[in-house]
Protein backbone atom coordinates (compact mmCIF):
# COMPACT_ATOMS: atom_id res chain seq x y z
CA UNK A 1 0.00 0.00 0.00
CA UNK A 2 2.95 2.34 0.48
CA UNK A 3 3.56 2.39 -3.30
CA UNK A 4 0.01 3.37 -4.14
CA UNK A 5 -0.44 6.90 -5.49
CA UNK A 6 -3.54 8.18 -3.78
CA UNK A 7 -3.80 11.10 -6.20
CA UNK A 8 -3.81 8.97 -9.38
CA UNK A 9 -6.88 8.69 -11.63
CA UNK A 10 -6.99 4.89 -11.23
CA UNK A 11 -7.17 5.13 -7.46
CA UNK A 12 -9.90 7.76 -7.60
CA UNK A 13 -11.93 5.64 -10.06
CA UNK A 14 -11.48 2.60 -7.84
CA UNK A 15 -12.59 4.46 -4.77
CA UNK A 16 -15.58 6.09 -6.42
CA UNK A 17 -16.60 3.03 -8.47
CA UNK A 18 -20.35 2.65 -8.38
CA UNK A 19 -20.73 6.07 -6.70
CA UNK A 20 -21.91 9.45 -7.88
CA UNK A 21 -18.82 10.99 -9.44
CA UNK A 22 -20.59 14.31 -9.98
CA UNK A 23 -20.37 14.84 -6.25
CA UNK A 24 -17.73 17.39 -5.23
CA UNK A 25 -15.48 14.95 -3.40
CA UNK A 26 -14.47 13.17 -6.59
CA UNK A 27 -13.53 16.45 -8.29
CA UNK A 28 -11.54 17.60 -5.24
CA UNK A 29 -9.70 14.32 -5.08
CA UNK A 30 -8.78 14.50 -8.79
CA UNK A 31 -7.55 18.12 -8.61
CA UNK A 32 -5.75 17.87 -5.28
CA UNK A 33 -2.38 17.19 -6.94
CA UNK A 34 -2.59 20.38 -9.02
CA UNK A 35 -3.55 22.39 -5.99
CA UNK A 36 -0.68 21.05 -3.94
CA UNK A 37 1.78 21.78 -6.72
CA UNK A 38 0.50 25.34 -7.15
CA UNK A 39 0.61 26.01 -3.42
CA UNK A 40 4.23 24.87 -3.22
CA UNK A 41 5.17 27.04 -6.22
CA UNK A 42 3.39 30.09 -4.80
CA UNK A 43 5.06 29.56 -1.43
CA UNK A 44 8.49 29.43 -3.01
CA UNK A 45 7.79 32.51 -5.11
CA UNK A 46 6.58 34.39 -2.02
CA UNK A 47 9.66 33.40 -0.04
CA UNK A 48 11.94 34.53 -2.87
CA UNK A 49 10.13 37.89 -3.16
CA UNK A 50 10.21 38.42 0.60
CA UNK A 51 13.92 37.67 0.72
CA UNK A 52 14.57 40.03 -2.17
CA UNK A 53 12.56 42.77 -0.45
CA UNK A 54 14.47 42.36 2.82
CA UNK A 55 17.79 42.38 0.98
CA UNK A 56 16.79 45.48 -0.99
CA UNK A 57 15.76 47.36 2.17
CA UNK A 58 19.00 46.42 3.94
CA UNK A 59 21.03 47.49 0.91
CA UNK A 60 19.26 50.86 0.71
CA UNK A 61 19.80 51.50 4.45
CA UNK A 62 23.48 50.61 4.10
CA UNK A 63 23.83 53.01 1.18
CA UNK A 64 22.10 55.78 3.12
CA UNK A 65 24.41 55.25 6.12
CA UNK A 66 27.49 55.31 3.90
CA UNK A 67 26.27 58.52 2.25
CA UNK A 68 25.67 60.16 5.64
CA UNK A 69 29.13 59.10 6.84
CA UNK A 70 30.71 60.56 3.72
CA UNK A 71 28.82 63.83 4.25
CA UNK A 72 30.01 64.01 7.85
CA UNK A 73 33.58 63.30 6.81
CA UNK A 74 33.43 65.95 4.12
CA UNK A 75 31.96 68.45 6.57
CA UNK A 76 34.65 67.65 9.13
CA UNK A 77 37.39 68.14 6.53
CA UNK A 78 35.84 71.43 5.50
CA UNK A 79 35.67 72.60 9.10
CA UNK A 80 39.29 71.55 9.65
CA UNK A 81 40.36 73.44 6.55
CA UNK A 82 38.40 76.46 7.75
CA UNK A 83 39.97 76.34 11.19
CA UNK A 84 43.44 76.13 9.65
CA UNK A 85 42.67 79.13 7.47
CA UNK A 86 41.32 81.00 10.47
CA UNK A 87 44.47 80.22 12.42
CA UNK A 88 46.58 81.55 9.56
CA UNK A 89 44.49 84.73 9.45
CA UNK A 90 44.87 85.22 13.22
CA UNK A 91 48.64 84.80 12.98
CA UNK A 92 48.79 87.33 10.13
CA UNK A 93 46.70 89.81 12.13
CA UNK A 94 48.96 89.34 15.17
CA UNK A 95 52.01 90.00 13.01
CA UNK A 96 50.41 93.16 11.60
CA UNK A 97 49.59 94.40 15.12
CA UNK A 98 53.13 93.73 16.32
CA UNK A 99 54.54 95.60 13.32
CA UNK A 100 52.29 98.61 14.03
CA UNK A 101 53.33 98.81 17.69
CA UNK A 102 55.47 101.93 18.31
CA UNK A 103 58.96 101.48 19.60
CA UNK A 104 59.29 102.09 23.32
CA UNK A 105 60.63 105.56 24.07
CA UNK A 106 63.36 105.66 26.58
CA UNK A 107 62.44 108.00 29.36
CA UNK A 108 65.09 110.56 29.98
CA UNK A 109 65.57 111.10 33.66
CA UNK A 110 66.49 114.61 34.56
CA UNK A 111 69.75 114.61 36.39
CA UNK A 112 70.58 117.28 38.83
CA UNK A 113 74.14 118.37 39.37
CA UNK A 114 75.26 117.67 42.87
CA UNK A 115 77.73 120.03 44.41
CA UNK A 116 80.64 118.14 45.77
CA UNK A 117 82.39 119.27 48.87
CA UNK A 118 86.06 119.90 48.14
CA UNK A 119 88.36 119.17 51.03
CA UNK A 120 91.32 121.54 50.95
CA UNK A 121 94.44 121.53 53.08
CA UNK A 122 94.73 124.05 55.88
CA UNK A 123 97.32 126.06 53.99
CA UNK A 124 94.86 126.88 51.20
CA UNK A 125 92.00 127.98 53.53
CA UNK A 126 91.90 131.82 53.58
CA UNK A 127 88.85 132.34 55.83
CA UNK A 128 88.43 130.46 59.08
CA UNK A 129 85.00 128.86 59.69
CA UNK A 130 82.47 130.78 61.79
CA UNK A 131 82.07 129.91 65.42
CA UNK A 132 78.79 128.88 67.01
CA UNK A 133 78.26 132.33 68.56
CA UNK A 134 78.74 134.00 65.17
CA UNK A 135 76.27 131.60 63.55
CA UNK A 136 73.64 132.49 66.19
CA UNK A 137 74.03 136.24 65.52
CA UNK A 138 73.86 135.73 61.73
CA UNK A 139 70.39 136.65 60.30
CA UNK A 140 71.00 135.06 56.91
CA UNK A 141 68.08 132.80 55.98
CA UNK A 142 68.88 129.36 54.68
CA UNK A 143 66.76 128.28 51.74
CA UNK A 144 64.31 130.21 49.61
CA UNK A 145 61.29 132.15 50.93
CA UNK A 146 58.71 133.97 48.80
CA UNK A 147 59.53 137.68 48.84
CA UNK A 148 55.84 138.60 49.23
CA UNK A 149 55.86 137.23 52.79
CA UNK A 150 58.95 139.21 53.87
CA UNK A 151 58.97 142.59 55.63
CA UNK A 152 62.35 144.00 56.61
CA UNK A 153 63.89 140.57 55.98
CA UNK A 154 61.47 139.07 58.47
CA UNK A 155 58.54 136.76 57.89
CA UNK A 156 55.14 138.39 58.14
CA UNK A 157 53.09 135.76 59.89
CA UNK A 158 49.35 136.40 59.70
CA UNK A 159 46.97 134.85 62.21
CA UNK A 160 44.89 132.04 60.83
CA UNK A 161 41.19 132.80 60.71
CA UNK A 162 39.04 130.35 62.60
CA UNK A 163 36.53 128.59 60.39
CA UNK A 164 33.29 127.81 62.11
CA UNK A 165 31.89 124.45 61.08
CA UNK A 166 28.18 124.49 60.50
CA UNK A 167 26.46 121.18 61.15
CA UNK A 168 23.10 120.70 59.50
CA UNK A 169 20.69 119.43 62.11
CA UNK A 170 17.66 117.64 60.70
CA UNK A 171 14.59 117.86 62.87
CA UNK A 172 13.34 114.52 64.18
CA UNK A 173 9.71 113.88 63.46
CA UNK A 174 7.80 113.26 66.59
CA UNK A 175 5.62 110.20 66.56
CA UNK A 176 2.02 111.18 66.67
CA UNK A 177 0.16 109.74 69.62
CA UNK A 178 -2.39 107.09 68.76
CA UNK A 179 -5.94 107.74 69.79
CA UNK A 180 -7.38 105.21 72.21
CA UNK A 181 -10.54 104.45 70.21
CA UNK A 182 -8.97 104.56 66.72
CA UNK A 183 -9.34 101.32 64.74
CA UNK A 184 -6.81 100.64 62.00
CA UNK A 185 -7.34 98.58 58.86
CA UNK A 186 -3.63 97.91 58.33
CA UNK A 187 -0.70 98.34 60.74
CA UNK A 188 2.99 97.58 60.86
CA UNK A 189 2.41 94.37 62.84
CA UNK A 190 -0.98 92.72 62.29
CA UNK A 191 -2.72 90.77 65.07
CA UNK A 192 -1.90 87.06 65.33
CA UNK A 193 -3.67 84.15 67.00
CA UNK A 194 -1.81 81.95 69.49
CA UNK A 195 -0.72 78.87 67.54
CA UNK A 196 -1.14 80.49 64.12
CA UNK A 197 -3.88 80.34 61.50
CA UNK A 198 -4.30 76.57 61.83
CA UNK A 199 -5.14 76.91 65.53
CA UNK A 200 -7.52 79.77 64.74
CA UNK A 201 -9.50 77.74 62.18
CA UNK A 202 -9.57 74.71 64.51
CA UNK A 203 -10.97 76.78 67.40
CA UNK A 204 -13.61 78.32 65.12
CA UNK A 205 -14.65 74.83 63.98
CA UNK A 206 -14.84 73.62 67.60
CA UNK A 207 -16.96 76.63 68.66
CA UNK A 208 -19.24 76.53 65.59
CA UNK A 209 -22.71 74.98 65.88
CA UNK A 210 -24.43 74.24 62.57
CA UNK A 211 -28.01 75.59 62.82
CA UNK A 212 -30.65 72.85 62.53
CA UNK A 213 -32.79 74.95 60.16
CA UNK A 214 -29.81 75.46 57.84
CA UNK A 215 -29.15 71.71 57.85
CA UNK A 216 -32.78 70.93 57.01
CA UNK A 217 -32.76 73.47 54.18
CA UNK A 218 -29.40 72.18 52.89
CA UNK A 219 -27.77 75.61 53.34
CA UNK A 220 -24.02 75.54 52.67
CA UNK A 221 -21.47 78.24 51.97
CA UNK A 222 -19.29 80.83 53.62
CA UNK A 223 -19.91 83.73 56.00
CA UNK A 224 -17.24 86.46 55.95
CA UNK A 225 -16.87 88.35 59.23
CA UNK A 226 -14.90 91.40 60.29
CA UNK A 227 -14.13 91.98 63.94
CA UNK A 228 -11.94 94.32 65.97
CA UNK A 229 -8.95 92.91 67.79
CA UNK A 230 -8.54 95.37 70.62
CA UNK A 231 -5.32 96.58 72.19
CA UNK A 232 -5.52 93.89 74.87
CA UNK A 233 -6.18 91.13 72.26
CA UNK A 234 -9.87 90.56 72.99
CA UNK A 235 -12.65 90.47 70.37
CA UNK A 236 -14.49 93.78 70.01
CA UNK A 237 -17.14 94.76 67.46
CA UNK A 238 -18.14 91.98 65.02
CA UNK A 239 -19.96 92.59 61.72
CA UNK A 240 -21.00 90.48 58.75
CA UNK A 241 -19.33 91.41 55.46
CA UNK A 242 -20.80 88.54 53.42
CA UNK A 243 -24.00 86.88 54.61
CA UNK A 244 -25.16 83.28 54.02
CA UNK A 245 -28.38 83.14 56.05
CA UNK A 246 -29.51 84.84 59.28
CA UNK A 247 -29.09 81.68 61.37
CA UNK A 248 -25.65 80.90 59.87
CA UNK A 249 -24.52 84.52 60.38
CA UNK A 250 -25.45 84.41 64.08
CA UNK A 251 -23.75 81.02 64.54
CA UNK A 252 -20.53 82.38 63.01
CA UNK A 253 -20.59 85.48 65.24
CA UNK A 254 -21.06 83.33 68.37
CA UNK A 255 -18.16 81.08 67.37
CA UNK A 256 -15.83 84.09 66.87
CA UNK A 257 -16.77 85.69 70.20
CA UNK A 258 -15.71 82.47 71.99
CA UNK A 259 -12.14 82.67 70.62
CA UNK A 260 -9.11 83.14 72.85
CA UNK A 261 -7.27 86.47 73.03
CA UNK A 262 -5.14 87.47 70.04
CA UNK A 263 -1.66 88.94 70.10
CA UNK A 264 -2.64 92.58 69.43
CA UNK A 265 -1.51 94.56 66.43
CA UNK A 266 1.15 97.25 66.82
CA UNK A 267 1.77 100.63 65.22
CA UNK A 268 4.92 102.65 66.07
CA UNK A 269 5.61 100.09 68.81
CA UNK A 270 2.24 100.68 70.49
CA UNK A 271 -0.63 98.17 70.74
CA UNK A 272 -3.64 99.41 68.72
CA UNK A 273 -7.14 98.32 67.68
CA UNK A 274 -7.17 96.57 64.28
CA UNK A 275 -9.91 95.19 62.01
CA UNK A 276 -9.49 91.46 61.31
CA UNK A 277 -11.25 89.56 58.48
CA UNK A 278 -12.16 85.88 58.92
CA UNK A 279 -14.20 83.53 56.66
CA UNK A 280 -16.37 80.87 58.38
CA UNK A 281 -17.40 77.90 56.21
CA UNK A 282 -20.60 75.86 56.63
CA UNK A 283 -20.52 72.48 54.88
CA UNK A 284 -22.85 69.50 55.31
CA UNK A 285 -21.29 66.09 55.74
CA UNK A 286 -22.34 63.61 53.06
Amino acid sequence: MSNVDLTSKEWCDLVFEGKNKDYGAYVLRRTSENRHTKSVIYTLIGAVLLGALVWGVATVQHMIEEASLKDKQSQSTVTLDMTQEEKKEEEQQKQKIEEKKPEPVEEKVAQQAVTELAIKPDAEVTKPPKSNDELKEDNTTIGQINQEGLKDNKLDLKPVEKVEEKVAITPVEEKKPVEDNQVFKSVEQMPSYPGGDAALLQDVANNLQYPAMAQENGTQGRVVLQFVVTKNGSIGEVKVVRSLSPECDQAAIKAVKKLKKFNPGRQNGNAVNVWYTLPVTFKLQT
